[in-house]
């Protein structure tokens, strides 16, 4: 077994076929074919079925896919390692932002990298939490900074560099609640279309404390979208009113509604508990209590 022989299974699971596979590896059908077939040969077992011109993965084939990333991951980073990634000059580095954090670090991580380490090579990916740990989980990220209060109780994630950032209800500086002066009902809210992204479970019961059943998200929100920029926009241009961070529109206003909401949205930074961490994380590590601007604790 050898680790282009991984590498050619890893891929080929991915993809889903010989052909792009083969196309993607700069190799030959019959080739990787042959690749496939000594690994099946070594461990004793069919990793794919073959039916017709698409393959699927054996019940087998999933359980060594896992064990598979594993080892192709730790490769990497040992790879990483020993060209001297420690300065921050090359390699990789696979970051997943929700959509909160997707709004306030997208940006500044991409400038930051075209500035000071313009070799690496940076790949965000943008989906929800749980999305987003998934792919952590089988090694497609390095790491995840998401919304902490959607995660359940894991062993094999870890937390650091947890941040708070206020929440409220936002509108654009010329909306008609905003005119009126002083603060307002939740029924005045309502009145209004409003939006937000996903919210947990623990911002579901707050808000039902706060305001009574009316507040359910399940019914007072009556535009959802998971990202947290869409939504932000959509309030800039029309009278809709979104709840979400603060920090994520500094061109809108908070509304006072009555009694204030008070409201913060709590992330973190996620990597797999007891797995070497991909060197460049650093450089995120570093560079995120400037940019969140909020309370981090390691």
């Amino acid at each position: 077994m050898t680790l282009v022989q991984l590498r050619h299974f890893v891929l080929l699971a991915d993809v889903g076929s010989f052909v792009q596979a083969s196309a993607a590896l700069f190799l030959t059908q019959p080739a990787l074919t042959r690749s496939i077939q000594a690994l099946e040969d070594e461990l004793g077992g069919a990793l794919f079925d073959r039916l017709g011109r698409r393959i699927a993965l054996t019940p087998f084939g999933r359980e060594a896919l896992a064990r598979a990333r594993r080892l192709v991951s730790d490769a990497e980073a040992l790879k990483q390692a020993g060209q001297g990634l420690h300065g921050g000059l090359i390699g990789q580095l696979r970051v997943g932002l929700s959509s909160g954090p997707g709004a306030l670090l997208s940006t500044p991580l991409m400038l930051h990298m075209a500035e000071h380490h313009p070799r690496l090579q940076l790949h965000i990916s943008r989906g929800n939490t749980a999305v987003l740990l998934d792919a952590l989980r089988a090694q497609k990220l390095d790491a995840a900074v998401v919304d902490i209060r959607d995660m359940r109780p894991s062993a094999e994630l870890q937390v650091s560099l947890a941040f708070e950032l206020g929440a409220g209800f936002l509108v654009r500086p010329e909306h008609p609640l905003v005119q009126r002066g002083g603060p307002v009902s939740l029924d005045d809210v309502m009145a209004y279309p409003v939006a937000s992204t996903p919210l947990s479970d623990e911002v579901a019961r707050m808000l039902i404390a706060r305001y009574g059943p009316q507040a359910n998200p399940d019914d007072m929100v009556t535009l959802r979208c998971d990202e947290t920029l869409s939504i932000v926009e959509l309030a800039r241009r029309s009278n809709a009113i979104v709840l979400t961070v603060n920090a994520a529109a500094a061109d809108l206003v908070r509304l006072p509604v009555s009694p204030n909401l008070d409201a913060t949205a709590r992330f973190g930074l996620v990597t797999l508990a007891r797995r070497q961490e991909a060197p460049a994380l650093r450089i995120l590590r570093e560079q995120m209590p400037t940019w969140t601007g909020g309370p981090l604790a390691g």
